[in-house]
């Protein structure tokens, strides 16, 4: 007997110990403040300000400074009216502001500040920042998912921000941090507005949004006091019970109002409940419960701050009290402020008559007077300035202010399941995934952002779907491996299934036993009770919300570009409380705003400027732009049409042709693959590859030669002349075009003028057995001429000198090569060994094979050659020659599939957690071998550096590589910074020869901007 009570007794020490032990910790803890230690906020009572009001004020004007009235921004005349008169001729202590815009309500606060001969006490309920009530603001997370975060200096950081919005549009007081321990999954009321249902979480999550308002000079309040948690009737509608014994409502509800308290909340809210451990008074409210207001939280807890009543208007009360009976007794009570009276007429003569009644005793309301007097003071009332209207908008939704939200929604993103970790997904050429938008049948950011990883299709599964469309998807969905199940359009409360339609949890459930699925639930967690057997999905991903930032953040999760970092706040289904998977982050391309690489948004709006400039002035009918750091996507927008005369808006998954971006987007990645395979050695010489040469003047050409553009090989062959004839057989086309060391450039209308035709035995207006190559629309060449292109070149003269001179045919004969080695087109080549697993979906050759026509930008008019408008064919004619595919050119993208490509050459030959080439191969074809003779890399160009002449700005480190084309597209990649350059342009569209681009410098100047942003230049 003995020992078991000295067992029990040691038990007993241990609960004791770690208590206070979690009591200790809450003030110390390192992740409450980031910028400044805890102080608390404490009010002085008597100043000369204070005290020179409060004797201005008559008694009734003392107890109307008591009332906070409910003012609505979105509202007509007569509420304005209403509430002059009750600040005019009542002097009513305060407002608290609800639906509306933040225009309007900072002019009408303005207005109302006015007219107030004591200044009004302004007040939110904004728990998740003023977006909670105003149109136009952006909007955190909601407490459920900033429960979900490790990492508490994040939740200072938005307590702050908060802050700085609410006091952007005159609000001085915030009813906010909620601290209720949510242990009730069925409470309907609290349930996402709670840290969750640990206590000291919630405790220390409290302290950190509480030190972040205030130490921004926002008065914060803690609520619902004693703790609306445990409930499942809502206080709006009816009167809680909370059936707990004190020891248990001491030792748990309280635990985070009194860590508050001794931190120095400037406020705290009283419930609406009915709480028979502290007062068995019958159908009385804890908000009228002297025990409670003033035996437990004035006496007990020592609180000294502003005490709100909740709402007097909810059920809770209002349901078994009059006006002005009712706002008597929560003064009775201990309560300082009366947020929403009834009727304030009745309830200053009711309050009137008790203190002459000795009900209530002047010494009270004075002092609750000079509390309120007190706080207005240290909100800097006492120093009034009015709103400022001008960039309002702006200030709310400040980019300082998004990179906040940003992490706090990047924090929070909680993966409870990963089976096999499947997440983050990899081996994309293996995946053949569908999307299920499940709830919904529109296209959200979900959908967006998942397609910057990969092509997928997708599937709307509205929640009143019929069994007939939901057995169409679930037929067609048998013909993927993998399938993206996203729950949208969610709710709250869980007597409406937290939104979730019976019907999509019954498909679900099926679908995962006989398919890979993953589920992405934007709701509560609570809501995976609702579904069978949670083991069959192989990955659960838990979003808590369903909005725009949170879809974009939880696709970018299951592609890798961010690590899963959150763990559950509460219980949910067979996942316990404070379960979370970690991933890593990193492996793809993220998308975010520049704020969160240092560079400030409104520097890269010169951006803008200098894009739409340069398309004012025809120098390229559109574009698109990106640029990323360190692999994160900071700009990326696309401008302008297609064409100057149609208005085809060009959309950032539009297609551009690359022309000579080709080189390294096809040709150089597969040469550096079969490099590090040792199946290519760049000091053989070329006839070791194609042997057809060594009886040519190529025979001793040398591949590294042909990389650096130092082979001596023809700058450029237009093999199309050879196609052609003059209509008159007395007419001769007399060129030295094979031989010339600087033949006619490429797109040329030097002969537009002639009377020319298409050797009828070469072309043919359609395909037949003997002409299957596509040159262009109803221009078929004869299958067997690529052996003459080849030919052609073979028998081209050596350039007299070894020396630098860009060719196109060093390429011609990598392609070649390339093809040999392998025994596949380069095309496929390219797409099965980079651009599948990639992910660059639009990255590759004959985008029409792939791509509606629609989404590809047109480039030149042809009037010499093809004689149409070339849209979807390439645009160079030796690569159409050849059907589309060839070395130097014939690649099409948009500018994010490239960057997938590009950011791998940045990661050194890997991407996705996968290496494609080896680091040492990266870094020896970047580098400059020939330097300083000859600037280029091995198939990469490379700056020239202290001249005004070259590819790129003087911005740019020497380490730097990439490459131009002559369609007017560019990427750039800089080791040194991190930095990755793409632009995109069809700037041959109509006329090849207009050099705009360049005599404008759009494409560096550009550049110029994103190292001012880096800080690399002023």
């Amino acid at each position: 007997m003995k020992k078991i009570l000295n067992t029990i007794i040691f038990a007993l020490f241990i609960l004791i110990f770690l208590e206070s032990h979690a009591t200790e910790n809450i003030t110390n803890n390192k992740n409450i403040s980031i910028e400044k230690p805890i102080k608390g906020l404490k009010y002085t009572l008597h100043s000369r300000w204070i005290d020179s009001v409060f004797n201005s004020l008559t008694p009734d004007q003392r107890i109307c400074q008591l009332f906070m009235v409910a003012a609505y921004s979105d509202r007509k005349q007569d509420h304005v009216d209403d509430l002059t008169c009750l600040i005019k001729d009542y002097k009513i202590g305060g407002l608290i502001f609800f639906q509306g815009g933040p225009i309007r309500e900072a002019n009408e606060t303005n207005f109302y500040q006015s007219i107030s001969s004591t200044p009004l006490l302004i007040g939110m309920d904004g728990e998740w920042g003023p977006g909670m009530r105003l149109d136009s603001i952006l909007k955190f997370p909601r407490q459920m998912m900033l429960g979900a975060i490790n990492n508490n200096s994040l939740i200072y950081n938005m307590g702050f921000e908060i802050a700085n919005q609410l006091k952007s549009i005159g609000i001085q007081l915030n009813f906010a941090p909620v601290v209720d321990i949510n242990n009730n999954p069925l409470n309907p009321v609290i349930s996402n507005r709670s840290f969750g249902e640990q206590k000291f979480d919630v405790a220390l999550k409290g302290i950190a949004y509480m030190n972040g308002m205030q130490d921004n000079g926002i008065i914060a309040t803690a609520k619902h006091f004693p703790g609306h948690g445990d409930t499942n009737v809502d206080s709006h509608l009816g009167l809680p019970v909370i059936p707990f014994s004190y020891k248990r409502l001491d030792t748990l509800e309280l635990y985070p109002f009194k860590q508050l308290i001794n931190n120095g909340v400037g406020g705290v809210m009283i419930a609406h409940l009915y709480i028979p451990a502290l007062d068995t008074t019958k159908n009385s409210a804890s908000t009228l419960s002297r025990n409670i207001v003033s035996g437990l939280l004035k006496d007990t807890l020592k609180y000294r701050g502003l005490i709100f009543t909740d709402a007097l208007n909810m059920k809770g009360v209002s349901a078994f009290n009059n006006p002005g009976e009712l706002e008597v007794r929560a003064l009775q009570a201990g309560n300082d402020v009366l947020v929403m009276p009834l009727d304030v007429t009745r309830s200053l003569i009711s309050i009137r008559d008790a203190v002459e009644n000795g009900k209530l005793r002047q010494s009270q309301i004075d002092s609750s007077c000079r509390k309120i007097l007190a706080a207005k003071q240290w909100a800097k009332l006492d120093k009034y300035a009015s709103i400022k209207i001008p960039d309002l908008i702006y200030n709310l939704n400040s980019p300082k202010t998004s990179l906040v939200q940003r992490k706090l929604v990047e924090s929070s993103l909680t993966l409870v399941q990963n089976q096999n970790n499947i997440l983050p997904l990899k081996s994309l050429d293996t995946l053949k995934i569908a999307v299920v938008i499940a709830g919904t049948n529109k296209a959200n950011q979900f959908k967006e952002t998942l397609s910057m990883y990969k092509e997928m299709d997708f599937y709307f599964l509205d929640k009143q779907a019929d069994s007939l469309a939901i057995d169409s998807i679930f037929m067609n969905l048998k013909h993927y491996n993998l399938v993206i199940a996203g729950i949208h359009n969610t709710d709250y409360r869980p007597t409406k299934n937290f939104g979730i339609s019976p019907s999509t949890i019954k498909f679900l459930d099926k679908l995962a036993e006989k398919k890979s699925v993953i589920l992405d639930l934007f709701a509560t967690p609570y809501a995976l009770s609702y579904f069978a057997n949670t083991n069959n999905f192989k990955a659960i991903l838990v979003s808590y919300e369903d909005q725009p930032l949170v879809q974009d953040y939880s696709a970018q999760l299951i592609f890798g570009a961010i690590g899963a970092q959150g763990h559950l706040s509460v219980s949910a289904a067979k996942f316990p409380l404070g379960h979370g998977l970690t991933t890593n982050g990193g492996l793809r391309l993220k998308y975010s705003i520049p704020e969160e690489l240092g560079i400030q948004s409104k520097t890269l709006n010169e951006i803008d400027t200098i894009a739409k400039s340069a398309i004012k002035a025809k120098a390229f009918p559109g574009c698109q732009v990106l640029a990323a750091k360190d692999g994160v996507v900071f700009y990326y927008k696309a401008f302008g049409n297609f064409e100057y005369d149609t208005i085809h808006p060009v959309q950032k998954s539009d297609i551009y042709d690359l022309a000579s971006v080709t080189k390294i987007s096809a040709t150089l990645p597969s040469v550096m693959k079969l490099y590090d395979e040792e199946k290519l050695k760049l000091k053989d010489k070329i006839s070791v590859y194609l042997p057809e040469l060594r009886k040519s003047n190529k025979k001793d050409v040398i591949l590294i030669d042909m990389l650096a553009h130092q082979a001596r090989l023809q700058p450029f062959i237009p093999f199309y002349w050879k196609l052609l004839e003059p209509v008159n057989a007395n007419e001769k086309i007399t060129s030295n075009v094979y031989s010339s060391q600087y033949p006619i450039k490429l797109g040329s209308n030097l002969f537009a003028n002639k009377n020319l035709k298409y050797k009828e035995d070469l072309v043919r207006p359609y395909a037949d057995i003997a002409h299957g190559i596509k040159v262009a629309d109803n221009i078929f060449l004869e299958s067997s001429y690529a052996d003459s292109i080849f030919q052609i070149s073979m028998n081209s003269k050596l350039l007299p000198k070894k020396e630098y001179k860009y060719s196109d045919m060093d390429f011609y004969y990598l392609y070649w090569i390339i093809e040999r080695i392998t025994g596949k087109s380069l095309n496929e080549y390219a797409e099965q060994n980079f651009y599948s697993k990639l992910g660059a979906t639009t990255l590759g050759y004959l985008p029409m094979n792939k791509f509606d026509r629609t989404r590809i930008a047109p480039t030149e008019d042809d009037l010499f050659f093809r004689k149409q408008v070339i849209k979807g064919y390439v645009h160079d004619p030796g690569a159409a020659m050849l059907g589309g595919v060839c070395g130097h050119a014939g690649v099409f993208s948009n500018a994010n599939d490239l960057a997938k490509l590009m950011q791998m050459y940045l990661n050194k030959g890997t991407y996705g957690g996968e290496e494609y080439i080896k680091p040492s191969t990266i870094e020896y074809f970047s580098s400059c071998p020939f330097c300083p003779s000859n600037r280029r890399g091995l198939g990469f160009d490379r700056p020239v550096m202290n001249s005004p002449v070259g590819p790129t700005c003087q911005c740019v480190s020497a380490q730097s590589y990439g490459h131009t084309g002559f369609t007017g597209t560019m990427t750039w990649m800089d080791p040194e910074s991190g930095l990755l350059y793409i632009f995109l342009s069809n700037r041959v569209y109509p006329d090849a020869e207009n050099h705009k681009i360049t005599t404008m410098d759009v494409r560096t100047k550009i550049q110029e901007v994103l190292a001012k942003g880096l800080g690399q230049i002023k």
